[in-house]
């Protein structure tokens, strides 16, 4: 065998968002891109704003010495101060650069955090549904995830993740906005979720976790904001990107910042920054660094995703899908007509639509749709979306 049985297992497993891409990139070489209506990758189709193609423009330039060597483990200084000033506003809690760890992206700030608290065996709970890659993020340092529904709508159900607390409980990790289903976990559940968790230190005497990945935090609609989640738990740790707010995917940029009243909390800061050196991601990227510092505050224009949201959410409730109205990020996760999640994507790719299945997130049943696109994506799928509707009513 070529790779390690794990891997081996992992390649079966692996995204089915990974998995749709291909087949997208195939069905385009046959049909024509424009033919294609891929709804199924969350890639911000938004250009960076032009503050960050000024940016680049002058870093490119800069002659000062040195800009392009070695840095601190925890990333450039002025990076750490900025992101700890945004940091401090987000979440109306004081967080000190030295708080603040840069990351490759929000995916390296996750593994990042996993290889510095856990142990073999422990576990960490998750709501369904739930970004696949949280699964292998966990069994890269040992653990494994724990999954437990989510209420109504898909809101947060602490109680849910009351009963799945065990003596191997770690962490908790939340995605808000959610990514599939766009939903922004309210405050007064939140509050809720650190009594939780709270309770469980205090009667089992073991830190728990709170970990929140929040790449999607700036993108929201209808006034709806995503409240701060490190004044409602001591023991609260926030990992971002830059990825969605400012559609700098490609430059993998990101950091954890980790709240002033976490417990020993210079040993947890001393465990994340050898973690970011030994993992092998050394560092985020100099120059988008550099940028990070200066464009905070700054996001893409998001009248676009709006737009796409409003078309194809009316459009789908108009033809009679089930389908909660998102809060944030740009997704929208519909139950799956007749109930089989594969079955109605499969149906959908016949017609050059393309979707993920919600088995893909740990939701059998629903599928996964982006509107991260041009609008004329969403324009040209709508009626196929009736037709399909249509066709699995009999």
């Amino acid at each position: 065998m070529a790779v390690s049985t794990k891997i081996e297992d992992f390649i079966e497993r692996s995204s089915w968002i990974r998995r749709m891409f291909e087949e997208g990139a195939r069905l385009k070489a046959e049909h024509g891109a424009e033919n294609v209506y891929d709804l199924s990758l969350g890639n911000p189709n938004l250009e960076p704003p032009l503050e960050f193609k000024q940016l680049l423009a002058d870093l490119a330039v800069d002659q000062r010495p040195g800009l392009h060597g070695y840095m601190p483990n925890a990333g450039l200084p002025e990076a750490r101060a900025a992101v700890a000033a945004g940091l401090s506003t987000e979440q109306e809690v004081e967080v000190p650069p030295e708080n603040v760890v840069m990351t490759v992206g929000a995916g390296g700030g996750l593994n990042v955090v996993f290889k510095a608290i856990l142990d073999p065996g422990d576990e960490v709970i998750v709501p369904r549904p739930y970004f696949v890659e949280y699964d292998f993020y966990v069994d890269n340092h040992g653990g494994s995830l724990k999954t437990v529904a989510a209420g109504p709508d898909f809101a947060l159900d602490p109680e849910a993740i009351r009963a799945a607390i065990g003596p191997r409980t770690r962490a908790v990790l939340i995605n808000s906005p959610n990514n599939p289903t766009g939903r922004v976990y309210d405050e007064q559940s939140l509050l809720q979720l650190g009594r939780v968790l709270e309770e469980a230190w205090v009667s089992t005497g073991r830190v728990i976790y709170l970990v929140a990945d929040e790449p999607y935090r700036k993108i929201i609609y209808d006034g709806v904001s995503v409240p701060p989640v490190m004044p409602l738990y001591a023991n609260t740790i926030v990992v971002s990107s830059h990825s969605k707010d400012l559609s700098l995917a490609g430059e993998r940029i990101g950091y954890v910042g980790v709240s002033p009243q976490s417990n020993d909390v210079s040993r947890l800061m001393a465990g994340l920054i050898l973690a970011n050196r030994i993992l092998g991601f050394v560092n985020a990227p100099a120059i988008a660094q550099r940028a990070a510092a200066r464009l905070q505050g700054i996001t893409v224009d998001l009248s676009p995703y709006a737009r796409n949201r409003q078309a194809l959410y009316q459009g789908l409730t108009d033809m009679g899908y089930e389908v909660p109205k998102p809060d944030g990020a740009f997704y929208l996760f519909p139950k799956a007509p007749g109930g089989d999640d594969l079955a109605f994507v499969e149906r959908l790719q016949e017609e050059l639509v393309l979707a993920v299945p919600g088995r893909g997130f740990g939701e059998p049943g629903y599928f996964r749709l982006s509107y991260a696109v041009p609008y004329e994506t969403v324009e040209g799928a709508l009626p196929i979306f009736a037709r399909a509707r249509m066709e699995s009513r009999g």
